[in-house]
């Protein structure tokens, strides 16, 4: 059996790197994949700990309505960024600096 403190770390290190991934880059589906990986990292965190619940699944559970809520969360940050390159024909978010003309 893997201790709970693998699963921690591989999370902190899932974290770690979306977080760095969201700060410094300066590409929006680059910036969209970091908080995809800070979401892996919590959903990791969550069937960790329900793994080692022995009396129910709630950890199971609320990983899969996360999974179902970052693939939403995905479709309609990618139409958004579509939308703003058809607009302004670049996805970096320090170039686009108004929403309204």
């Amino acid at each position: 059996m893997i201790p709970l403190s693998h699963f921690l770390i591989i999370s902190a290190v899932l974290f770690c790197i979306g977080m760095y991934m969201v700060v410094t880059k300066h590409n929006a589906i680059l910036v969209l994949i970091g908080i995809e990986l800070i979401l892996n990292a919590a959903i990791l965190n969550l069937v960790a700990f329900g793994k080692y619940d022995k009396l129910n699944n709630n950890g199971q559970i609320f990983a899969i309505f996360a999974i179902v809520l970052a693939a939403a969360t995905t479709a309609v940050a990618l139409a958004i960024i579509l939308n703003v390159y058809r607009r302004y024909k670049t996805i970096d978010p320090d170039k686009v600096n108004q929403l309204k003309d």
